[in-house]
């Protein structure tokens, strides 16, 4: 038997952007530290792989390396600046891929509150 991973509706795309755009309000360091973030990451990532569009590619990386920073102990405020700048311009861009307006409209506000992150971390 194998097992077939079920994609994701645009019901739970949305809660999931909804989610990161809330938890990026927070104290990301603090976050880290509790692996919401980690989760958070991961979950994003594997969304982006399962679109499969090489426009994206950019933003998982970003992605993987945001990760593997917070998961690397002590945080360069610079670096993590410098990504989710980059993230939050890609993320922006992104959402002309969304089908689904409603979706569409919380990539922004992701793209959106990862520019406002990247703020706050500088």
């Amino acid at each position: 038997m194998s097992f077939h991973k079920q994609p994701k509706d645009d019901t739970q795309h949305q809660n999931h952007l909804d989610g990161t755009a809330k938890l990026l309000g927070l104290d990301l360091q603090e976050e880290a530290e509790r692996s919401g973030l980690d989760n958070h990451f991961q979950r994003w990532i594997e969304d982006l792989k399962d679109v499969s569009n090489p426009e994206l590619h950019q933003l998982v990386t970003d992605l993987q390396d945001l990760k593997a920073h917070f998961n690397g102990g002590s945080i360069d405020k610079d670096k993590v600046a410098q990504l989710l700048g980059r993230l939050g311009e890609n993320t922006t861009k992104a959402a002309v891929f969304a089908e689904n307006p409603n979706t569409a409209e919380r990539v922004e506000k992701l793209g959106a509150a990862l520019t406002a992150a990247a703020a706050q971390v500088k």
